[in-house]
């Protein structure tokens, strides 16, 4: 017969699979710091011991990493996407850009079609928060946190798409987008112009989603990335011709 005993699940182990899931759901992100062991044990309703052998699980599979004296993280599960040498070309080679933004835009509008069908109602909710926050930052000189919530907004959709590989893959995008793999995230904000192109923009793909409307969810971001495609290529085009631009006025200085 092909039945087995039934053993009972030993706790660290059932601490484990709920971190681990907590971890794959995008929940818990890299870097995030854990409660001390104390709260922790007690938040799970488990002894200190069975969460220790817990986390040094997590802590050889590469989920948690520790940092003395200041506690346990989750690791940069996030770099390990892509290797240094591939993460250097992207740097290094401005083709990259523009085929970031059309996997960015493919990926994006499926996640946002799924996101119409499959959000639930605390998901739009998260979203349109991002959205109001955003729209407070809109008024504000500085840009920077209006471009930081951008990030926020797309990673909000993401979520609520509720495809764990999709997740973890554009975090991951995001990450390097941040650390101006890709472009400078500045370079879209310089204009109040372009700032307000690109709140309308995400207003029309929120208002997609609180309308549950798949086709214009896809379409929204498909708009707004081929926006953000040409403002780059514009910027692009307008740098090379300022270069030459001061060359000519270099060597006339010297004439």
């Amino acid at each position: 017969m092909p039945f087995q005993k039934v053993t009972p699940e030993k706790l660290s182990t059932a601490v484990t699979r709920q971190i681990e899931k907590l971890i794959l759901r995008g929940i818990l992100r890299p870097g995030e710091r854990l409660p001390s062991e104390r709260d922790l044990a007690e938040q799970m309703g488990v002894s200190r011991p069975s969460l220790r052998e817990a986390i040094a699980e997590l802590q050889d599979k590469g989920l948690l990493a520790s940092r003395a004296g200041s506690g346990i993280y989750v690791a940069d599960v996030l770099g390990n996407a892509f290797s240094p040498a591939l993460i250097g070309l992207f740097a290094d080679h401005d083709e990259a850009v523009f085929d970031y933004i059309a996997f960015r835009r493919d990926l994006e509008a499926l996640a946002a079609e799924r996101a119409a069908r499959l959000a639930s109602d605390t998901d739009l909710q998260v979203i349109q928060t991002v959205l109001d926050r955003m729209e407070t930052a809109h008024a504000k000189p500085n840009a920077d946190e209006e471009a930081q919530l951008d990030a926020e907004f797309h990673m909000a959709i993401m979520e609520a798409s509720h495809n764990v590989v999709m997740l973890h893959m554009v975090r991951s995008m995001f990450q390097m987008l941040r650390e101006g793999v890709f472009y400078n995230r500045q370079v879209m904000f310089r204009q109040r112009m372009t700032r307000d192109m690109l709140l309308d923009q995400h207003c029309a793909i929120n208002d997609a989603l609180q309308a549950r409307d798949p086709e214009a969810a896809r379409g929204a971001v498909e708009t707004h990335l081929t926006f953000v495609e040409t403002c780059l290529s514009d910027q692009k085009r307008s740098d090379q011709n300022e270069a030459i631009a001061r060359q000519r006025l270099d060597h006339e200085q010297k004439r």
